[in-house]
């Protein structure tokens, strides 16, 4: 009888060992896939953080260079006019672009959520209307070739002839 309790016991204990090993081996390969996938990224991925983000007006817009806070102002709704007197139109990229995201975070130093939340609490008392909304690259692009007046941001890597960049961080 304590011979077949004693059999029982160790080979519980081998399927045990069999499966740590198993469950060891996977997570080893997890970890290494992780790593192979992070390497195989799109350069570009990782090129449009490191490259920065700019702020761009067209070509034909008069305005040279802005300051921060004068981006700031103009992007966070106190600023209706370039420093000219010209009226600006900004345009802001969706929620779903993370573009946006990191764009207000060196901007201002806020999260996302908490510039939505600033939006709406100016959208509910009157007092400014936020950018226009751009769901790609493709239509910030079109409201460059529509207005000289917008302004926006994109990846370095990204501005093309027709603009002109006013601010980088």
């Amino acid at each position: 009888m304590w011979n077949d309790v004693s059999d029982a016991i160790r080979r519980i204990s081998s399927i045990r060992l069999v499966c740590f090993q198993q469950r060891y081996w996977r997570f080893q390969f997890s970890v290494l896939l992780s790593v192979l996938l992070l390497c195989a990224a799109p350069s570009h991925a990782l090129s449009n953080s490191k490259a920065g983000l700019v702020v761009v007006v067209g070509k034909q817009n008069p305005i040279d260079t802005l300051s921060k806070k004068q981006v700031i102002d103009i992007f966070m709704g106190r600023f209706t006019s370039f420093p000219n007197g010209e009226p600006v139109y900004p345009v802001d990229y969706s929620s779903e672009a993370g573009i946006k995201a990191e764009f207000y975070l060196k901007l201002v130093n806020q999260s996302e959520r908490k510039i939505n939340a600033y939006w709406s609490r100016l959208l509910f008392s009157g007092r400014a209307k936020p950018p226009l909304q751009a769901e790609s690259e493709t239509v910030l692009l079109q409201q460059f070739a529509d207005n000289a007046n917008t302004i926006g941001y994109l990846p370095l890597a990204d501005v093309t002839e027709e603009m002109k960049i006013v601010f980088e961080f």
